[in-house]
């Protein structure tokens, strides 16, 4: 595979970039080769600067849900963009937007927009110590909620993969006010939870975790979290960043039918452009300003292609049979991808929900972040390169999820397994 003209730009972003890279995980480091620079994506297809093209399982982490350059979003944004591309002002779109995903998430009676996954965060979590008049937050290991201090406490995939444990940078007067706990674990879950020594203002989770790879949550764990934090007065709130629009219409919550107070969400209400939004009950929501004393703003928030780029997805999301239609794909293609790697001598375990999954490294069961520790990266490095090699791109991670799109259809899914099946053989041979 040809890819000079990646190298040659690589050379030169590590001149004027950090890493070479805007995110750190894009670097590659865990998988042991450079990153290829893509100049552009359609359907479920991306392509590099070289010509080398791939199909693509990343799908942008997550947002994808349609796959590249869906002609419906391409055609609202631009229509929207001669019109402006930021006021700093209120427009009709985001009332529009605001009322379709309200609609949408069962939990949700008002929303704010921002700009990313980890400002909805940050926000949220502001907004419940605001609310409740407490400082804590109870997190769990392996969960990533952005890149915000207190949340730089036994994070997830970019910290992870990287092989640190936090961030410089973040003073521990900050991180004092979070506390991580094990996922999936309902015995401590209870005891921490009922310390009133803690001072609880919010447990945020992501409902099924998807930065340490895909780990499925207990229906008992998340019940039990749902009934001990509204016993308690503690406000719950759930990272559907990654889930949200995933899992379902109205995300996790409405596959697992538990309502959590505050809900985060990402980029996929944007369909892939830079936006993120947190909403729930009007009680607390009531509690931003200008309407109460919890600040947060952005100039970009509410940004118009990316309200209408999200409308023209969501238009799609709604429509008949469209989740069924995802599911089934999803799991046709995870029962073939069972047999394959049942039938080979490399250990591995499948993780998957809906249209997410991993494929970890390890024989035994991964439930949470210390048996996803146990997983082979050095295994993964080396079926990410030959997949890569073969025109599959998957996360240069083994703590990141794949993600199947509308785009995917059984041929793509079906080269794709044949570069699996090759891929295990080589590894049983190494």
């Amino acid at each position: 595979m040809n890819t000079k003209r990646s190298a040659v730009l690589f050379d030169k972003a590590r001149t004027v970039i950090p890493g070479g890279v805007n995110s750190p995980v894009r670097a590659c480091k865990s998988v042991g080769c450079d990153p290829l620079f893509v100049a552009g994506a359609q359907g479920c297809m991306i392509t590099d600067v070289d010509g080398n093209e791939f199909i693509d399982f990343v799908g942008s982490w997550g947002p994808m849900i349609l796959g590249h350059s869906h002609p419906d979003v391409i055609k609202a944004i631009c229509e929207t963009a001669p019109h402006g591309t930021s006021f700093g002002a209120p427009c009709p779109l985001e009332v529009e937007l605001a009322e379709l995903v309200c609609d949408s998430v069962p939990s949700l009676e008002k929303i704010r927009f921002v700009s990313s996954g980890t400002e909805a965060t940050m926000s949220a979590v502001r907004l419940a110590r605001g609310y409740t008049g407490r400082n804590m937050v109870i997190k769990f290991d392996g969960c990533y909620h952005g890149h915000a201090d207190s949340f730089l406490v036994k994070a997830g995939s970019g910290i992870i993969t990287l092989g640190i444990p936090g961030s410089p940078g973040v003073p521990d007067d900050i991180v004092k006010n979070t506390l991580s706990i094990p996922y999936n674990n309902i015995e401590v879950l209870e005891q921490t939870l009922r310390d009133a020594k803690l001072d609880i203002a919010c447990v945020i989770v992501e409902p099924v975790a998807g930065n340490m790879g895909v780990v499925v949550p207990e229906q008992a764990f998340l019940q039990k979290l749902r009934d001990l934090t509204k016993e308690l007065g503690i406000v719950l709130i759930f990272d559907e960043v990654i889930t949200g629009f995933r899992l379902a219409l109205g995300g996790a919550q409405e596959r697992f039918n538990i309502m959590p107070d505050l809900t985060c969400l990402g980029k996929i209400i944007g369909g892939g452009l830079p936006v993120g939004a947190y909403g729930g009950k009007a009680e607390i929501m009531d509690n931003i300003a200008p309407d109460g004393p919890v600040y947060q703003a952005g100039t970009l928030s509410g940004n118009p292609l990316a309200m209408a780029a999200g409308l023209a997805m969501l238009k799609v999301l709604r429509e008949p049979g469209f989740y069924q239609e995802l599911e089934e794909k999803s799991n046709w293609y995870v029962e073939q991808l069972t047999a394959i790697t049942a039938d080979s001598p490399v250990p591995t375990v499948l993780n998957r929900i809906g249209s997410m999954m991993t494929c970890f490294f390890t024989s035994a069961p991964v439930t949470d972040f210390e048996s996803a520790m146990k997983a082979d990266t050095e295994r993964y490095g080396q079926h990410f390169r030959q997949m890569l090699s073969a025109g599959v791109w998957l996360a240069p991670s083994q703590f990141e999820a794949a993600f199947v799109s509308a785009a995917h259809d059984r041929t793509h899914l079906q080269k794709a397994l044949e570069m699996t099946e090759s891929s295990f053989k080589k590894l049983a041979n190494m």
